[in-house]
């Protein structure tokens, strides 16, 4: 008796099976029985998760394979590179200092002068003509001992204190003060006044200043080498900045210039108004932002001067005078063609002359000539 194994997958009509008795092996029927079916690429079925490419430029989108039914796969986008930012240290700004006015200073001077003349007088040290100018009675003292000497550190002190701390204050200038290498504030204020004589003190111009270059290296929108001189309009703002956070202010202000100069094309006094603007304007924007960071503020950066090279001077003269020469030329030509359009329809509209072709022609040609030899001849 022959057993028979239930397929489920397969199709009753069309059983597939050996002959044989008990105990013969029956082969699995086929999963996919009469179905037309395309191939199927193998990368498709066992893809896993791509590896971390290196580092390769590559599109942005890769292409998919024909036939595949792959997805467009979105590449790495490439880096950008961003200009780096300028921050200045947070402690370096300017913060106004504590002074006191010029006054207690003054008071405190004479203190110690009288305090030091009353320990004079106390210890007998002061002559007796100077007590009678004084109106001081004459006093044997007591001689110059341990208290005497504290008596004359202490008023010494006090009229050093007093007297060494006074400054003047003026307008347009400040005082940056620091102690032990630690900025300590600005003065801005004007008229006598009294700081802490131990502070380091220094005198910074925040004043409306106005700088005129040299001639700086340029070039125009044609990259044609120029020679350019700019005036610059600045002040400083943040006096902590200028002279704590930068070694020299007015110098890195210079190169600033230069490189703004070495990025913006600049052009000729003969080119359009609007060209000049705008180079100004775009110069006024870099300095300005290269410079904020060290307290410096830009108003203006304006080219003043304009010439060429010298090593492409001469050349760019010759190619000027020739363009001018050319313009001129073709002025002077449309000039003439519309006075011999205009006397050669003037006179056949009004019936003066009947013309052929021929003669057309010729009177045009003859018009013509005797125009540009007449503006050709010097005034």
């Amino acid at each position: 008796m022959s057993t028979t194994t239930p397929h489920t997958h397969e199709s009753e009509d069309h059983p597939e099976s050996l002959p044989g008795g008990a105990g013969t092996a029956v082969r699995p029927p086929r999963l996919i029985h009469n179905e037309a079916t395309t191939e199927i690429p193998v990368h498709l079925l066992f893809r896993d998760e791509p590896a971390p490419a290196p580092e390769v430029r590559r599109p942005a989108v890769v292409n998919r394979r024909q036939g595949t039914g792959e997805q467009p796969r979105l590449g790495r986008p490439a880096p950008v590179r961003r200009r780096p930012e300028l921050r200045p240290d947070p402690e370096l700004q300017e913060r106004p200092a504590r002074v006191l006015p010029g006054a207690a200073g003054v008071l405190a001077g004479l203190g110690g002068v009288a305090g030091c003349l009353a320990t004079s007088w106390w210890a007998g040290v002061l002559p007796s003509l100077a007590g009678d100018a004084l109106g001081l009675p004459v006093h044997p003292g007591a001689g110059l001992g341990a208290a005497q000497w504290a008596a004359y550190a202490g008023a010494g002190t006090l009229g050093l204190f007093g007297f060494g701390g006074l400054a003047r204050g003026r307008t347009g200038r400040a005082w940056v003060l620091g102690l032990f290498g630690r900025y300590r504030g600005t003065v801005r204020r004007t008229g006598l006044l009294w700081m802490n004589p131990l502070l380091r003190r220094r005198r910074a111009d925040v004043r409306l200043r106005h700088w005129r270059s040299g001639a700086v290296p340029a070039a125009d929108a044609n990259g044609v080498s120029l020679r350019v001189v700019v005036l610059v309009v600045w002040r400083v703002r943040d006096t902590a900045r200028a002279l704590l956070g930068i070694e020299e202010h007015e110098t890195y202000l210079r190169e600033c210039v230069e490189a703004a100069l070495a990025r913006v094309p600049v052009e000729l006094p003969g080119g359009a108004r609007s060209g000049a603007d705008a180079a100004g304007d775009a110069l006024t924007r870099l300095v300005a932002a290269d410079v904020a960071p060290v307290g410096v503020e830009v108003f203006s950066v304006q080219p003043v001067r304009v010439e060429y090279a010298p090593e492409v001077a001469a050349a760019m003269h010759r190619r000027r005078i020739a363009a001018l020469d050319a313009q001129q030329r073709a002025t002077m030509l449309s000039s003439v063609v519309d006075s011999v359009e205009d006397t050669v329809t003037r006179l056949t509209t009004r019936g003066l002359v009947e013309l052929d072709d021929y003669e057309r022609k010729v009177l045009v040609r003859d018009l013509t000539v005797a125009f540009c030899s007449a503006r050709a001849e010097p005034a």
